[in-house]
Formats: C-alpha cells, sequence, structure tokens
C-alpha cells in the first residue's frame, strides 16, 4: 500500500520553486557557450542537446551522487557527507562549474536554515565556514531531503527536474524558442524521469560518474569569454 502521508510534499514544492532562493537564475552551467558555439539554436536541438549530454549525466553521475547524500544524511554520517563534498569537487573539472555548484548549494543551504533549520544543516554548514568542504548543491539537496523527510525517489525526480528546467529558463534568454517551445521541450525531457530515476538507482558508488569533454570545455571557454550573460 502507498504511503499517503505527504507531509514532506509541500516543502519540496516550496525549494523546488523558482521563487526559492538559489541564485540558479544567474547560472547557465556552460549552457551560455553551447549557444555560442552554435550547438543548440532552437527547440529541435535543445531536445537533442538534452537528451544526449544531460539526461546521461543525470542518470549516471547526479542522481546516484544525491542518493548518496540523501543515505549519508539519513544516517547522521557528516563525515561521510564531507566525503562526497570533495568527491564532487573532483569530479568538477571546469573552475567554474565548480564555483558555481558551491554557491548554489551554500545559497541554498542558508535559505534553508532559515526557514527551518536543523542540527545537520548547522553542523554542515560549519563544515564549509571552516573550509573543509564547498558545500555542492547535490550534498545540500541531500541532507535538505533527510531533514524533511522527503522520499528518496520523490527528492531523485525534483532534482531531475529542476536540472532540466534551469537549463530550459537559460534557453529563453539565450535562443529563439518562446515559452510554449521550452515548455514541449521540458516536457519530453522529464518524462523520461520513468526511466532514468530506477536506472540511477542501480548505480554503485565504484560505478558512479560521468566525464563529458563537450561540456568541460564550454564551461572552461565560457570563464574566459569576452562578454557573458551569465556567471557561469
Amino acid at each position: 500500500m502507498k504511503d499517503e502521508n505527504l507531509h514532506w510534499l509541500p516543502f519540496l514544492l516550496q525549494t523546488a520553486d523558482a521563487l526559492f532562493p538559489t541564485g540558479a537564475y544567474a547560472h547557465s552551467l556552460g549552457f551560455e557557450e553551447i549557444v555560442r558555439l552554435g550547438l543548440v539554436r532552437d527547440e529541435r536541438s535543445l531536445g537533442e542537446f538534452l537528451h544526449r549530454q544531460i539526461i546521461p549525466a543525470q542518470r549516471q553521475h547526479e542522481l546516484p551522487y544525491l542518493r548518496f547524500a540523501c543515505e549519508a544524511a539519513r544516517d547522521g554520517h557528516l563525515a561521510e557527507l564531507r566525503r562526497l563534498d570533495l568527491e564532487i569537487s573532483a569530479w568538477k573539472l571546469a573552475a567554474e562549474t565548480r564555483s558555481a555548484s558551491a554557491q548554489l548549494g551554500t545559497r541554498r543551504l542558508k535559505a534553508l536554515r532559515t526557514i527551518g533549520d536543523a542540527p545537520l544543516l548547522g553542523a554542515f554548514d560549519t563544515l564549509i565556514a571552516r573550509g573543509t568542504c564547498a558545500g555542492h548543491h547535490l550534498v545540500v539537496c541531500g541532507l535538505q531531503a533527510s531533514v524533511e523527510g522527503v522520499p528518496l525517489e520523490a527528492a531523485l525526480a525534483a532534482y531531475f527536474y529542476q536540472s532540466l528546467a534551469a537549463l530550459g529558463a537559460a534557453a529563453l534568454k539565450l535562443i529563439r524558442i518562446g515559452q510554449d517551445g521550452v515548455q514541449r521541450v521540458l516536457r519530453a525531457a522529464s518524462m523520461e524521469a520513468n526511466s532514468v530515476t530506477p536506472a540511477s538507482l542501480l548505480v554503485s558508488r565504484a560505478h558512479a560518474g560521468w566525464f563529458n569533454p563537450l561540456l568541460e570545455i564550454a564551461s572552461m571557454r565560457h570563464e574566459r569569454a569576452f562578454e557573458r550573460l551569465f556567471i557561469s
């Protein structure tokens, strides 16, 4: 029988909404340079980019690491959360992407502590203040799910959608597509959560990871671009 207790849902919706202050609107995470290179030009190429470049990384890297963070947080394992945070730093080769991830994470953590602090949030914030970890967005999202009792698959689905939506929001500013076009692309891409989320649950710690030279190079190029609309 399904659990009908949805006490966690309002909080998840609040923190998944664009109104929640994470500063994500200021980052395209390398997508601005992807557009500059002509790899994404319209609705069709945006859909192909999400399907070929973003969704595989979500399945093999982002969602598994979010799961590891959720599990560590629910065990109250602060040292493991720190280890995961350091691993995520190592995975993000481009300095701009690494910095953006930490900025999003620390901003989300600050907002979470403002609306409902919890001891584990404070303890992780202390590690960041001491400089022993960066406070990456993935780890903070895992902490959030633990603090509010959000079911794992709901946390994974929310993160998956937010990752796609962030690129959709950037696309509105960077290409001629329009709201309707973005919504069609998001609808098609988000439907893949039905297969991506279960597949991500099968990825072990030893096999979690995804290297995409295209995204890394795009982020590095963006860092040195003559003009930029987004911070990263």
